[in-house]
């Protein structure tokens, strides 16, 4: 419960600066701690995506891809 709390606070930090590249680090960081607790392949492909993106510079791709990761992680299934 907490850890999707926290999930979600990131969530709306990151969905409210796109612009700034340095969130998508953190937001593989939330990630990994999430899928820590609960593993699942489809949110670690868009996670490894994400990464992938930002290293190659494509932020605006990466924090998609990364939001859309951290959507799976606190979208109750």
């Amino acid at each position: 419960m907490i850890g999707r709390t926290i999930l979600a606070a990131a969530i709306v930090v990151f969905m409210a600066t796109p612009g700034l590249a340095f969130y998508c680090p953190n937001n593989v960081k939330a990630i990994d701690a999430a899928l820590a607790k609960n593993a699942n392949a489809s949110v670690k492909a868009l996670r490894d995506e994400g990464e992938k993106l930002h290293k190659a510079g494509d932020h605006k791709g990466s924090v998609k891809k990364l939001a859309e990761a951290m959507r799976m992680l606190v979208t109750p299934m």
